[in-house]
């Protein structure tokens, strides 16, 4: 392909599969030797990634921006999620733009506060153009969300101004799939509907054939076709934008675990991907929990990143998390802290400058490790390694708290105390060596036998998965059509008009 190209991965509901559309269309490219870029315009998500940007400086963008250039084979970079939006309540969002902190945008500036993000989206998509074959683009939300459409720039927005032919994909799994995308088709004007060139039906279970009355009456309906229907596949699973699905892994568990671990999921949870790797090792059972009963039988509770790391320590108190995990330490059960969780595990936690709420906060920690928490304005990012008992470990830091450890065995990113443990690097259980080490210790305080972890490799297993997310488009899609709508853009097909106009 001679001249750059891209496609929007638009969805008809938040959660309905565009990410993981767009990390197999970039893995399926990626394997037909064309040079592949994911791109969100704009990424509403508490999970994201530290990068190193080309000027050497660490940076931040979305974490399934960030799985999907390992998809594409492609240097993760700012470029790719140019705005991040991480919520901080339920009407401000903090802004990182280009990956790096840009003020607060909030609720009502959502309608016309945007223009300067509008402009960075489309010069980061110009320049992944100017660079790459081919652009991937992931819309955000619904594609039909027809209150913000005066101001879009990452659905139909963004494929009006770049030219790009728009696949919309729905979940069937959720009931409802052809409504939602014959809906989601009628709602727009006639400008955006001349963009959207076809549907893709996913989360699909049974007999295919039992679809298809339904898909020829969508088409004849719409002109439009649907380009494939992938189905349900129970193994698959990628590092998720938010934490929407967290509860559906409990299910996997194993039945006869070597450990029990509780993950704690804190109310304004991020970065929850850090415990990935412990899904994935087959003697751990790993439950998310929000009250403190499962915790009685838990070996190791984990407590996760947050974006509000006092208010989440308030509501431990209030549902009565705090004794239950203070217990558990005591007992010699395994206590982790990550990022947030281990500035709640400390002494102190002090905001002078009111970064999470109001100035001059000061809250007790729950007095598990000698540490203190001062949050700055100035936000650390940091890409940094080393060595526990002897075992190499990298993670990555996000944080505005500045923490400073006393008394304790030195861990990496933090401070050990018998079986507590706190770091503030996010990451560090990827490292297959280093997790396996950890939780033999966290074995070894349970009194049980910690030899046979850290033998799945986090890395190997991922790619597995965006191999079979390839394997998938490339069996279930009409690749071509894909390839074409690529090279040619969006055909010329009918306006659909619903019976609300």
């Amino acid at each position: 392909m001679s001249t750059a190209r891209g496609l929007l991965v638009a969805g008809t509901t938040s959660d309905a599969g565009k990410s993981v559309v767009t990390s197999a269309l970039c893995r399926a490219l990626a394997r037909r030797g064309i040079r592949v870029a994911p791109f969100k315009a704009q990424n509403m998500s508490n999970n994201s990634m530290v990068v190193a940007d080309p000027d050497g400086r660490a940076a931040e963008i979305g974490r399934a921006q960030w799985v999907q250039a390992l998809a594409a084979r492609a240097e993760p970079e700012t470029a790719m999620n140019p705005v991040l939006l991480k919520p901080g309540g339920d009407r401000t969002s903090h802004v990182v733009l280009r990956g790096r902190p840009s003020g607060r945008l909030r609720a009502g500036e959502f309608a016309g506060g945007r223009a300067t993000l509008t402009e960075a989206a489309h010069a980061a998509l110009a320049e992944l153009r100017s660079r790459y074959d081919v652009v991937v683009c992931e819309g955000a939300g619904g594609v039909a969300e027809i209150n913000l459409r005066a101001h879009d720039y990452v659905n139909m927005g963004l494929a009006r101004a770049a030219d790009l032919p728009v696949v919309v994909v729905g979940d069937i799994d959720r009931g409802g799939v052809f409504a939602a995308l014959y809906g989601s088709l009628a709602l727009l004007d006639p400008a955006d509907q001349a963009l959207v060139a076809g549907f893709v039906i996913n989360k699909f279970r049974g007999d295919a054939a039992l679809l298809d009355p339904g898909l020829k009456t969508l088409e004849d309906l719409t002109g439009r076709p649907v380009l494939g229907v992938l189905p349900w596949q129970r193994d698959l699973w990628l590092d998720s934008e938010d934490s929407l699905a967290l509860t559906a892994r409990e299910a996997d568990a194993a039945a006869a675990p070597a450990l029990r671990v509780a993950v704690v999921m804190l109310p304004r949870i991020s970065n929850f991907t850090d415990v990935d790797a412990l899904c994935l090792e087959p003697d751990l059972r790993v439950d998310f929990v929000t009250d403190p009963r499962p915790l009685a039988s838990a070996d190791v509770v984990v407590l996760p990143g947050t974006r509000a790391t006092l208010a989440d320590l308030e509501w431990l108190r209030s549902r009565g998390l705090d004794t239950a995990i203070t217990g558990h330490a005591r007992r010699g059960g395994t206590v982790l802290g990550l990022c947030g969780g281990c500035q709640m595990l400390g002494r102190t936690i002090r905001d002078p400058d009111g970064v999470e709420g109001s100035a001059g906060r000061t809250a007790a920690g729950l007095g598990l490790l000698d540490l203190e928490t001062v949050f700055t304005r100035d936000k650390v990012l940091r890409l940094p390694s080393g060595k526990w008992r002897g075992v190499p470990v990298g993670g990555y830091e996000i944080h505005h708290g500045r923490v400073r450890t006393g008394r304790g065995e030195a861990f990496p990113g933090g401070l050990r105390d018998g079986s507590v443990y706190g770091t503030m690097w996010h990451g560090s259980l990827e490292h297959d060596a280093f997790r396996g080490a950890w939780l033999a210790a966290a074995a070894e305080h349970a009194g049980r036998d910690g030899g046979r972890f850290g033998r799945v490799s986090f890395a190997a297993a991922r790619e597995a998965r965006l191999d079979l997310l390839a394997d998938l488009v490339e069996e279930h899609l009409d690749m071509d059509a894909v390839l074409r709508l690529i090279a040619e853009g969006p055909p010329v097909l009918p306006t659909v008009r619903g019976e609300l106009r």
